[in-house]
């Protein structure tokens, strides 16, 4: 084999190196954030909450809120150390905010530490976008970023399970020491993101990157207006805010959902919302791959890009309202996961076409994105705590989020995904 050849191989060893690492720092992350769902009626209580939809929907909406505001922040931060760097400090800061959270003493330091978790892990995903646009062509960039979210959705789906796992193997430890079990569970959590950094910053070096992305670049100043006035990334940054406020449900309200419409126990709703998650996991995957592939075979980014997500999103939303009409708990949880898969299988078009529209600003493009994305994630909990609150009624939920599925299909079926934002998408990002 050719010198040329063995570099190609190394090249391309090393771009699914790095993946690999963004996709493992994606679930972690996923994980962590989940931490308060299965447990919520348990810290409500053990901070004496005075509503436990309400107080817990603020909490809740409140890490969203501030994770979203700190996408650009982020972005910024990352086009000036680097993805590796900034990736980095990002994973170390979030898990100490996880530490530093279970020492709350009631509804107003859960809230504060919790938005300082959700700040922290603003940064994740900007840097894993900016990594990937550099290192993957267009043809393989719908593979990676659906291998990126398969990442999130692996770490969404294990979140309940494990979480509920985690309680019932500390009980007797947090017994014999007097201390709530979800405290410890929230020391548990903040070590697999420091963990991580370590083995990160020891195998992926500065030359496994390429070396626009290890230090910051001279750029000309971003063109707002251009922004502002551009309709295909308004309806980009919709649909991201409709996908995500829906997406959400998994990781906040769904296993309380279970527990108080299905009469589940708290380990039966983390299985069962871990069930749901898998058909998300088994559709990032497949997404990705079918869009590349469809983009192969036609050329066409409409049909490739496009195309899945009206139908992926679309699809979602009846299943879902489908779900709310069947009694036995597990056929209506078959429905409900068909579902989970249907928007995850389109939903990775989002990110892929963020980061060719983006062109040579794509940090600051997908922070955009994904701040609007976690705007509508931060509405979502909050909404859904006052349907309940006004109503009694749980199920209003499920057809709020089948609701803004729908919507997010109109916006992908308006959604042109053709061309750059700022400049040829193949200049130094």
């Amino acid at each position: 084999m050719s010198a040329a050849s063995n570099d190609e191989v190394d090249v391309h060893d090393s771009r699914y190196q790095v993946l690999a690492f963004l996709c493992i720092s994606a679930a972690i992350a996923y994980i962590q954030r989940a931490a308060l769902s299965v447990p919520a009626a348990e810290i409500a209580g053990d901070l004496e909450f005075v509503d436990l939809a309400r107080d817990m929907g603020w909490v809740q909406s409140a890490w969203y809120f501030s994770y979203g505001l700190m996408q650009i922040p982020s972005g910024w931060l990352a086009d000036r150390l680097g993805s590796r760097r900034a990736l980095a400090i990002f994973s170390v800061v979030w898990s100490l905010a996880t530490l530093v959270t279970a020492f709350a003493t009631g509804f107003v330091s859960l809230l504060v530490m919790w938005i300082l978790m959700g700040a922290a892990q603003a940064g994740a995903f900007p840097c894993a976008a900016k990594a990937l646009g550099r290192i993957f062509p267009e043809t393989e960039r719908a593979s990676a970023t659906g291998l990126l979210a398969c990442g999130m959705t692996v770490g969404g789906a294990l979140a309940p399970v494990l979480t509920a796992m985690f309680l019932e193997t500390l009980t007797p430890l947090a017994e014999s020491f007097h201390i709530n079990r979800w405290r410890l569970l929230l020391g548990v959590y903040a070590l697999p993101g420091i963990l991580w950094t370590v083995t990160f910053l020891g195998l992926i070096s500065l030359r496994k990157l390429p070396a626009a992305d290890a230090t910051a670049s001279v750029r000309p100043p971003i063109d707002w207006s251009r922004m502002l006035c551009s309709w295909p990334l308004a309806l980009l940054c919709g649909q991201q805010f409709f996908r995500a406020a829906g997406m959400v449900f998994f990781l906040t309200w769904f296993p309380t959902f279970l527990q108080k419409t299905r009469d589940v126990s708290l380990m039966g709703s983390g299985v069962l919302t871990t069930v749901a998650g898998i058909g998300g996991v088994v559709g990032s995957l497949t997404g990705g791959f079918c869009s590349d592939w469809l983009l192969q075979r036609t050329g066409n980014k409409r049909l490739s890009r496009q195309g899945i997500a009206v139908l992926g999103m679309g699809l979602c939303s009846l299943l879902i309202v489908a779900s709310y009409f069947v009694r036995d708990v597990n056929y209506s949880i078959t429905l409900i996961a068909l579902g989970a898969f249907c928007a995850t299988f389109g939903g990775v078009s989002g990110y892929t076409v963020a980061i060719s529209f983006g062109g040579r600003q794509v940090a600051t493009v997908f922070s955009t994105m994904n701040m609007f994305g976690n705007v509508g994630a931060a509405l979502f909990p909050v909404t859904a705590g006052w349907l309940v609150a006004q109503t009694g009624d749980w199920n209003l939920i499920l057809f709020l989020f089948a609701a803004v599925m729908a919507i997010d299909a109109l916006c992908w079926a308006l959604l042109n995904p053709q061309g750059t934002l700022f400049g040829d998408e193949h200049e130094d990002r």
